[in-house]
């Protein structure tokens, strides 16, 4: 599915309810833009543009993320985001099943707008669908939220660009 889709929220789902590991290229790639690691570094500049990492950092970085969850079954959650991805995964992995989540694009900006962030945990906060408790704070730890940098309308106009052209391709593969 397209940026916000809701890629986060349905995976959760699945994973809680079939107990699968849940390995989620957003989340693993802010974890490490929050403790500034170079991959961190170089990553951040990218998603601030609204452009997508390229294709060599993001294929290392998931195989070896899957790698960690040795022979459990997994949940992608975001990955892979281009055929060249897609082909590199198939390689190391071929898939079972693929989700594809159709979200019209005035949803996901109207989404965006409304979406809050508790960074260190990455649960997320949608207001009108999963208003938190407290405005502006997380329900389990209290601590502020935060509208991620990515989610400013221009970067998701560029996010949802970027997915026509780049990743929708993906779905073919996969048919």
């Amino acid at each position: 599915g397209a940026p916000a889709s809701g890629k986060g929220t349905i995976s959760s789902r699945i994973v809680k309810k079939y107990n699968v590991a849940h390995v989620s290229s957003g989340d693993k790639l802010r974890d490490h833009i929050e403790k500034q690691t170079e991959l961190g570094k170089e990553v951040k500049s990218y998603l601030n543009e609204g452009k997508l990492v390229p294709d060599d950092v993001m294929i290392k970085f998931m195989i070896a993320e899957l790698r960690k969850v040795d022979n459990r079954p997994w949940l992608l959650d975001g990955f892979p985001r281009t055929v060249g991805q897609a082909n590199a995964l198939w390689e190391v992995q071929p898939v079972d099943v693929v989700l594809n989540l159709v979200v019209p694009f005035e949803v996901i900006i109207d989404r965006v707008k409304s979406r809050w962030v508790h960074l260190p945990s990455g649960r997320v906060y949608n207001i009108g669908f999963n208003t938190p408790k407290v405005m502006g704070k997380d329900d389990v730890t209290g601590e502020d939220l935060v509208q991620r940098p990515d989610d400013r309308p221009e970067a998701v106009q560029k996010r949802l660009d970027i997915y026509e052209t780049v990743t929708r391709p993906v779905i073919d593969f996969y048919k």
